[in-house]
């Protein structure tokens, strides 16, 4: 049989990270910091705050916080909070959604409140089966717990589903829970030290689907 009359195999369903993997929210976090650089090292000192803070603490505080750590005004995170409906798809990601849910459940886990994860979700009208912040979960990712949530919600094993990854962070999860992943890896930073290589990294999503779609034969 040739690899073109292999049938499609979509897992059940596929989860995302969203601030990173679907949306461009890192010229928002640079525009709010003032400069790139600025913006880069705000956003890395709020992973950092992430990965170790434990139990959910508000994910406005943990932007402050992070802010007050690399020397810019708190009036950084107010601004990125006043653009957050400003927050950009990258380049196909709504085609992308688009051509998965006849296939498969697409669903959301992000780092974010209860009320920013559902504003930025809906940035992206593709009618969500589920919808996973760090609020709702009680922790951040990588903890395993907002990954576990959502498969729960969607009712899939994880060996049946994908996770799109836009932070390297995410593989520390995804690793743990079992779930396969592609990293969209936009803007093209190195791999977090220790954690798992996704199965496939790219800058663009333009892999995605046809990964996807063999999913089930690989």
């Amino acid at each position: 049989m040739t690899s073109a009359a292999v049938p499609a195999a979509y897992p059940k369903a596929v989860l995302f990270d969203l601030l990173t993997a679907l949306l461009d929210s890192w010229s928002s976090w640079n525009r709010a910091a003032g400069s790139e650089q600025a913006g880069r090292a705000w956003r890395a000192a709020y992973l950092r705050l992430t990965y170790g803070c434990g139990r959910y603490i508000a994910y406005e505080q943990l932007v402050r916080n992070a802010a007050e750590k690399v020397g810019l005004p708190e009036s950084a995170a107010f601004t990125l909070e006043a653009d957050w409906l400003e927050l950009a798809p990258w380049p196909r990601a709504l085609e992308t959604l688009q051509a998965l849910k006849p296939h498969c459940k697409l669903a959301v886990v992000t780092n974010c409140s209860a009320r920013l994860g559902k504003q930025a979700a809906d940035l992206l009208p593709i009618g969500w089966d589920a919808i996973v912040t760090a609020e709702e979960a009680g922790v951040y990712k990588p903890n395993p717990l907002p990954y576990r949530l959502a498969l729960e919600k969607l009712g899939v094993q994880a060996h049946e589903a994908a996770f799109v990854a836009g932070s390297s962070y995410d593989m520390f999860g995804t690793a743990a829970v079992g779930l396969r992943t592609y990293w969209h890896n936009h803007v093209g930073l190195p791999l977090v030290t220790g954690a798992q290589s996704p199965e496939i990294e790219s800058p663009t999503l333009d892999s995605l689907v046809p990964w996807l779609s063999r999913f089930g034969a690989l």
